[in-house]
């Protein structure tokens, strides 16, 4: 794909070369009085306000027109229709369509594994020989479960234990095991190709834990969730549940991977995260795209990223329930757009997605706010805020809201030292960009319309930057040279290796015969 050379191409460059310098939030705000009006928008369950970032109506309006001209509507059209749309595995994108099978009760194969999931769940529910249930997974396997757990636990409703195992590390599933009862104990393991690693080597420990814990047939203690139930079946396990190949890890929550959630919220609970997602769905297939949340936030991203060469951006969640959420959404933006080449394969001439980073607020505000207001960086910050809390302790929800509202004001307006104070010090050079989402509450449906608005943001980015969002061949680089150097530890072997591993693996090799020596 060659380098747009159209004149809506060009004109954003010119604009960004004069946004990057001498604009300033101050003044644009001092001078247009319907600011926040004109670059704030509602969708479900959720206001915006992307007035304090460097950019204006001109700006958004020459951005939607370089999105027309890209093709995003038919390629939203295409999305929402379960067309193919990740072309390197000739492959739809489901996620979307799961939420409307659910909504529609459209009778299909590919909610299949989705209907039976939501049925498993209460049957889970319901069992007194129950006690715990662990889900092994990795990436949005194990991410979306857990992060969606943290954020819907005042929604809880079963008396199940229920835990999320992902690291290879066995420091995480040997904690996990503690206390528990092979017995009463249930595990998932989310697979979509049932050859992940880590997932299978935890599944494998699990496994031996039950029968050294005394289980004649563990098979039935285990539930695979994968698109190749022949081989979890080959390996002993007793209960498939079936995952289309069109929904990749990172969007797999919708689907029978949720069993964790849907036994500790519920069918019903399911059922309203589905939905809140479905309304998020159908906001971005009518609304135009004047007026559509996700397009502005997938533009905003590529007017940041693209046109103003702002390699980062900071989430900063003001809710203690969505603590989870930065590191999710790392996977879901930077694995989906973190891309050097365009969907033919050629390389791009523009940056695409940025880092994103971040920690759940306030906590934040005693760690990295210091570099965010006075570093010599300017990193778009965007700040979620919940209106209802889910407790009824005095004060504590008014102090946090005014932290996050307080922090988006500050990065904005910044602060001259005053007489009494140390000049360069105690100066906040201000026009920092940053923008605030606000939930009304934070819910199943409200939590399935915000991650719904995020995935449709970062394939709306996506789209104008000429990407594929939906394949993940950066991920298997590493895992493959691993699967080499896994032996070489233990037999010593450095052939073939450059210098630094070679070195590395004597090292490991060093230290582990150390650490038998002293155990002895």
């Amino acid at each position: 794909m060659q380098h747009p050379t159209n004149e809506l191409w060009q004109a954003l460059e010119q604009q960004a070369s004069e946004y990057a310098s001498g604009f300033d939030l101050r003044q644009a705000f001092a001078t247009q009085p319907d600011r926040f009006a004109a670059l704030s928008l509602s969708a479900p369950h959720l206001r915006a306000d992307l007035s304090k970032n460097l950019w204006d109506r001109s700006v958004l309006s020459g951005l939607l027109a370089l999105a027309q001209s890209r093709g995003l509507d038919a390629s939203r059209h295409a999305l929402l229709a379960g067309e193919v749309v990740n072309p390197t595995e000739n492959r739809p994108a489901l996620h979307a369509w799961l939420r409307m099978y659910h909504a529609q009760a459209t009778d299909h194969e590919w909610g299949q594994g989705l209907h039976d999931m939501l049925a498993l769940a209460e049957a889970l529910r319901a069992d007194p020989e129950v006690d715990d249930l662990v889900h092994i997974g990795i990436g949005g396997s194990g991410l979306g479960p857990e992060m969606a757990l943290q954020a819907l636990q005042p929604f809880k409703t079963c008396r199940q234990r229920i835990h999320v195992v992902s690291n290879l590390d066995g420091h995480d599933l040997h904690q996990t095991l503690q206390g528990l009862q092979p017995a009463r104990t249930r595990f998932v393991v989310a697979s979509k190709s049932w050859s992940t690693t880590e997932t299978l080597r935890n599944a494998r420990s699990a496994w031996d834990w039950c029968v050294a814990g005394g289980l004649d047939a563990p098979g039935r203690h285990f539930i695979a969730v994968t698109s190749r139930p022949e081989r979890a079946a080959a390996m002993g396990y007793a209960q498939l549940l079936h995952l289309p190949e069109g929904v990749g890890g990172r969007f797999s929550l919708w689907s029978a991977v949720g069993l964790p959630l849907a036994v500790a919220i519920g069918a019903g609970g399911f059922g309203q995260l589905l939905r809140g997602a479905a309304e998020m769905d159908e906001h971005f297939a009518q609304a135009p795209l004047h007026a559509n949340l996700p397009v502005w936030l997938g533009l905003l991203d590529v007017w940041n990223s693209t046109f103003l060469n702002l390699g980062s951006r900071c989430v900063v969640p003001y809710h203690h329930g969505l603590r989870r959420l930065p590191a999710y959404l790392q996977q879901l933006e930077m694995e989906s757009n973190g891309k050097r080449v365009d969907t033919q394969g050629q390389p791009l001439p523009w940056p695409t997605t940025t880092a994103l980073w971040g920690e759940v607020g306030s906590n934040s505000q005693h760690a990295f706010f210091q570099w965010l207001h006075q570093g010599s960086q300017r990193v778009p910050t965007e700040l979620l805020l919940v209106r209802r809390p889910a407790h009824d302790l005095d004060g504590h929800h008014d102090a946090l809201l005014a932290n996050g509202l307080a922090q988006a004001q500050a990065l904005m307006l910044g602060a001259q030292a005053g007489a009494d104070q140390l000049a360069g010090h105690q100066d906040f050079p201000g026009n920092r960009p940053s923008t605030v989402l606000l939930l009304e509450a934070l819910s199943p449906a409200s939590l399935g319309a915000l991650l719904a608005l995020y995935e449709h943001r970062v394939f709306v980015a996506g789209v104008v930057w000429g990407i594929n969002s939906f394949d993940q061949w950066g991920v298997e680089l590493g895992k493959t040279l691993a699967r080499d150097l896994e032996p070489r530890l233990a037999s010593g072997d450095t052939a073939g290796l450059d210098g630094s591993t070679a070195g590395l693996v004597g090292w490991v090799g060093w230290v582990r015969e150390a650490v038998v020596s002293f155990s002895e």
